[in-house]
């Protein structure tokens, strides 16, 4: 199948540098003698060394895996040579045969050895056997030994391994511990390299960076795993562990980090629009820092209570800044280690919500919620912003019932039309590693991420490479792609309660050298921020559902940067919509797992899994996304007199590539589906039900099926609301294929499924439903909800799986119809 790329527009730079004449330098030849070596001693040793190597190649081939076995047929080399020789290193590679220098490495600065890796294809096996013969037994013109210049620097010769390729100075991994690996390359072997990387359920990332003669790919494997690839393929051609260490920035005294702060700062570029925001509301921000300043005026710092002031405070860690500095850049590491533009796409707001000293009644988090939000609304109300609350109230055992926090935010969500993002909570430490997963388990979403129209997130960790050599014999808690060990679930939540986490973002990890000694914070494993005393030091470490929380922000901002007449429902939908969980994730499920698996070990887990900004923004010809934005009314009164009656629904008739899909028949297809929109709340425990629902409606969506047709479906769709009507729950629609299925589409305000099947059953689902059951709108009618219209966010995905050997283009009839968001409205 033709590798489909989601589209991104090129930067072209129009200003050429000027053209200068230059002449390069001769360079002084050094004619360093040779290493004195017994000719015939010599000669045999590298010979038999050689021809071991090549008897160990001739039994590795024996077990070739053929699904494996691509690429040019060789061998690996690994020569060994003294550091001060490294002039053999020209002699080594001889490119009419195909011979490839791949990698040279020493252990540290005082060794004295160098190991070089050769790739010898198959045909030129006798390349170097014939070097060594005629270095034994001929002379040159001059009466030296023939190819002297190479064999009599060479000490060793033996079969190149996965150590052997790799080049750096760190503790090389045990062999079956997972980690992230720079793989690099061979020039044109990434498509083949990603062919095995799916063969073995190899996790790669999208991204790579191309070199002239490698290509280097980020990869979450094993030594085992990279083993069976190089002894199958000739692919690679140097392995690191991947860095994504903060602790460079950390450690580095004032001086350096100053110096690092105002490089970055000089390639900071605003956005010319700084009508987007991310407020936080948190303990307060250092809008003096020099990454913070041009993103945060001082009119934009707010607080609560005057008597707190607004500056960041030693009382609460400087954790305002911290997510500041993550809220505006993402991960920070990346922009100092990099030289290019840092293009600001969004601005800050901070309210501090946090008093220096004592705390807040936890009863009045709610209101102190709303009055931060009030007086940014007031400061700016026509700002689009992102409303960022990284803070939990701790202990607080709720189950999902919501409180007066979750209710004040769901009412500042609802009545702002904003989008506002929360953590789930964090495990108090100590973290004992034998205690992961099961604390985690049994550790409930704290306060208030019951609200259900917020994003609340979780936090994930990739991060499991260990660079410092003072733990290089330590192991993380969590391994890569799962759970972050201090995030918390929701599976002691009752079964009516949303689903929570909504997605994970990274959050960190912990490491330890004692499976029942507590988890560490190591450098290596945290995320690089900003520090609120910046006189004292310019960056801090930083993790956890917080941390996982401003991410999130960020992300969301980056979609309204470039689509800013997206309501807050359709942002949020989009993220969740993005999101796949990992295989690490999946990997926890049991085989043929239960509906009731899949939520307990999935979704009260993970939520949804790791959103993905590109999935967000762009398509694919045979991956697309189509957005719908529309609203209904729920609900009314016949003539305005008598009893609350449902109103209308609408009929989404999509705009389909039918007969491209029919042509793929048998071929495997996926369509996912997510439905976002905002409920009004009415929090009070009086049993959650029908008049005293927590809901002021609920919306559902339905899916027509493969087998029925239009009149069939509505027909159907009608007599379900019908069934829904008493005890908003789904009845089964009899259509298969859907991962977690439709009972798990009636929790919270956003529901979110994945069908698969055939081309032939996806090209007649062309149409979805949505309508919407009881609430306390219905049954309160002295608040007059029943006259209030609902809007909603409606996102639809559909994408082939199976490669098939045809171009696939399933985009282009669907861009040039001109039936796009045609919604068919059905009074009931």
């Amino acid at each position: 199948m033709s590798d489909y790329q989601r589209n991104l527009p090129n930067l072209y730079i129009v200003v050429k540098g000027n053209s200068k004449n230059y002449t390069y330098p001769g360079k002084v030849i050094d004619k360093k003698p040779l290493p004195r070596r017994n000719r015939i001693e010599h000669a045999e040793r590298l010979q038999q060394a050689f021809e071991k190597a090549l008897e160990n190649y001739q039994q590795q081939k024996l077990l070739r895996e053929p699904e494996l076995a691509v690429g040019e047929v060789g061998f690996y080399l690994e020569f060994q040579l003294p550091k001060s020789e490294l002039k053999a290193l020209e002699f080594l590679e001889n490119k009419p045969k195909n011979i490839e220098l791949l990698a040279v490495h020493s252990s540290d600065e005082a060794d004295e050895a160098v190991s070089v890796t050769v790739f010898v294809p198959e045909k030129a096996s006798d390349f170097f056997a014939s070097k060594i013969e005629a270095y034994r037994d001929k002379e040159t013109g001059k009466g030296k030994p023939k190819n002297e210049p190479l064999i009599a620097r060479l000490d060793d010769i033996s079969l190149g391994t996965v150590r052997a390729l790799f080049t750096d100075n760190l503790e090389f991994p045990s062999e079956s511990q997972e980690v992230w690996w720079e793989v690099w390359l061979r020039h044109g072997c990434r498509e083949s390299f990603q062919q095995i990387a799916q063969i073995l359920d190899i996790r790669t990332t999208g991204n790579s960076i191309t070199f002239p003669d490698r290509e280097v790919v980020l990869v979450l494997t094993s030594v085992i795993t990279l083993s069976r690839i190089i002894n199958n393929t000739s692919l690679i051609a140097e392995l690191r562990l991947a860095k994504d260490s903060p602790s460079m920035f950390f450690e580095m005294d004032m001086q350096e980090q100053v110096s690092w702060v105002q490089e970055l700062a000089s390639r900071i570029i605003i956005a010319s629009n700084n009508n987007l925001a991310i407020c936080l509301l948190d303990s307060g921000v250092t809008g003096s820092h020099p990454l913070i300043k041009p993103a945060l005026a001082p009119e934009d710092c707010l607080t609560c209570d005057p008597n707190w002031g607004v500056a960041d405070s030693k009382r609460w860690g400087g954790h305002g800044t911290d997510m500041a500095g993550i809220a505006l850049y993402d991960n920070l590491y990346n922009a100092l280690a990099t030289s290019n533009k840092v293009y600001l796409t969004h601005r800050l707001e901070s309210v501090k919500i946090l008093p220096d000293q004592g705390e807040n009644d936890p009863k009045l988090y709610g209101a102190i919620t709303k009055e931060a939000v009030s007086r940014v609304e007031i400061n700016n109300p026509k700002r689009q912003r992102v409303i960022c609350m990284p803070l939990t109230s701790k202990g607080d055992n709720n189950r999902g019932v919501p409180s007066s926090w979750s209710a004040a935010i769901d009412q500042i969500c609802f009545e702002f039309q904003r989008l506002m993002v929360i953590p789930v909570g964090n495990i108090p430490k100590p973290i004992i590693c034998s205690e992961y997963p099961s604390r985690n388990d049994l550790s409930p979403a704290e306060n208030p991420s019951q609200a259900w129209n917020t994003l609340v997130v979780g936090a994930y960790t990739d991060k499991v490479n260990i660079v410092n050599p003072n733990y290089a014999q330590w192991q993380t808690i969590a391994p890569a792609g799962d759970l972050s060990p201090g995030s918390r679930t929701s599976l002691l939540w009752t079964d009516q309660w949303p689903i929570r986490p909504d997605v994970t973002f990274e959050g960190g990890n912990l490491a330890t050298d004692d499976p029942h000694s507590p988890g560490m914070d190591i450098d290596d494993l945290r995320l690089l921020t900003t520090y609120y005393q910046p006189n004292v030091r310019q960056f801090n470490l930083s993790g956890d559902t917080s941390a996982a929380t401003a991410l999130c922000s960020y992300m969301a901002a980056r979609i309204w940067a470039k689509h800013p007449e997206y309501w807050a429902e359709t942002v949020r939908a989009l993220i969740v919509h993005s999101a796949e969980w990992t295989t690490a994730m999946l990997g926890n499920l049991p085989r043929n797992p239960s509906q009731s698996k899949k939520i307990s070990i999935l979704l009260r887990r993970y939520g949804y899994g790791v959103p993905s900004l590109e999935r967000a923004l762009l398509s694919s010809k045979n991956d697309l996304t189509m957005i719908c934005e529309d609203q209904l009314q729920p609900f009314h009164k016949k003539d305005g007199k008598g009893s609350v009656k449902t109103k209308e629904m609408n009929l989404h008739i999509l705009p389909w590539p039918t007969q491209e899909l029919e042509n793929l028949r048998e071929a495997k297809v996926e369509m996912r589906v997510t439905l976002s929109y905002f409920i009004e709340p009415n929090p009070g425990e009086r049993g959650w039900e029908n008049k005293h629902s927590y809901a002021s409606y609920g919306l559902r969506l339905a899916v027509k099926r493969s087998t029925e047709t239009l009149a069939a479906f509505r027909k159907r769709i009608n007599k379900q609301e019908e069934e829904t009507e008493e005890n908003m729950t789904s009845t089964r629609n009899g259509d298969s294929g859907w991962f977690l299925g439709p009972k798990t589409w009636n929790r919270g305000s956003i529901h979110s499924d994945i069908w698969q099947g055939t081309a032939a059953e996806l090209a007649q689902k062309d149409s979805i439903a949505i309508y919407p059951v009881s609430g306390w709108w219905k049954y309160n009618p002295r608040w007059e909800g029943w006259n209030k219209t609902a809007r909603y966010a409606l996102i639809v995905s559909i994408r082939v799986i199976d490669e098939v050997e045809v171009d696939i283009d399933l985009y282009t009839p669907i861009s040039i119809s001109p039936k796009i968001k045609q919604t068919v409205p059905i009074n009931l």
